[in-house]
């Protein structure tokens, strides 16, 4: 009597993200198609909104705007101006609902479960077609490098190009030194302690970028390692209220990136004096 063979099939949540098909030579990953999807049901119910729009708020436009209120009166208090507020606010709540949306679209069933299987090194992998795009680390870390490079470019229509430009390569520091050394010769001392402390200020603003990210990165995938190990141990009501807790964790984490990029608008749209 032949034995049965059965190949090990191996299902593992993976730090990157899997290609699930080409487009020529463009490669569709499984958390890219989850962004995608997360961008068309964020831009389906924004129309739905629009289309319904009254003078005389009623129902769920009522709702919606007690919740845009609240917001606005949160953005405040870190921008100090209902007139910043508003300027900021589309940018912050797109990073918001965008991040929310993923986060929570990691938690629905089929996402990481339905797939396909392929095989890669002579083994037999399972690929699921989506997962929660902010469980990929290239996904945050975009979103971390447009929110901190749309913060400079605000800060340079804010103050100018020269004004800005010298917070962090301090000229100005230098040009000072020919002028004031006379009256002042510990200038000659002070001004390049001050020109150092510029170029201090671009590491920062790379450690703004890998805070963003890895936070946000870290937190949420390691949501969702955590309830596939619990949900391995016991599938059932076990698992249940982890994902209540994972619900809330990706609430927090959406409103976290955004106020840490409504920080980030607001200070670089101040000038340096204030």
């Amino acid at each position: 009597m032949a034995e049965e063979m059965i190949e090990e099939i191996i299902h593992e949540n993976t730090l990157f993200a899997e290609p699930i098909m080409h487009l020529g030579h463009f490669t569709i990953t499984n958390s890219l198609l989850t962004s995608a999807l997360a961008l068309i049901i964020i831009i389906t119910l924004a129309w739905l909104v629009r289309r319904n729009l009254k003078e005389v708020p009623t129902g769920i436009q009522n709702v919606l705007e007690m919740i845009v209120d609240a917001f606005l009166g949160i953005f405040d208090s870190v921008t100090g101006s209902r007139k910043k507020s508003l300027q900021f606010a589309p940018l912050v709540l797109a990073f918001f609902f965008f991040i929310l949306v993923n986060n929570w679209m990691g938690l629905l069933p089929g996402v990481g479960s339905i797939g396909q299987l392929v095989r890669e090194h002579g083994e037999l992998v399972f690929v699921p077609y989506l997962r929660g795009a902010t469980a990929d680390l290239n996904t945050t870390l975009a979103l971390a490098t447009l929110g901190v490079v749309l913060s400079h470019i605000f800060g340079v229509l804010a103050v100018g190009w020269w004004q800005y430009l010298n917070k962090f390569i301090n000229l100005k520091a230098f040009l000072e030194i020919p002028g004031k050394i006379r009256k002042d010769p510990m200038i000659i001392l002070i001004n390049p302690i001050k020109a150092f402390v510029g170029l201090i200020e671009i590491v920062g603003e790379l450690a703004k970028v890998a805070s963003l990210a890895f936070r946000l990165f870290g937190n949420v995938f390691a949501g969702e390692v955590l309830l596939a190990s619990i949900s391995a141990i016991l599938a059932f009501a076990v698992p249940v209220p982890f994902l209540f807790l994972e619900i809330l964790v990706g609430l927090i984490q959406a409103l976290i990136f955004a106020m840490l990029v409504l920080t980030y608008l607001t200070i670089s749209t101040t000038a340096e004096e204030h």
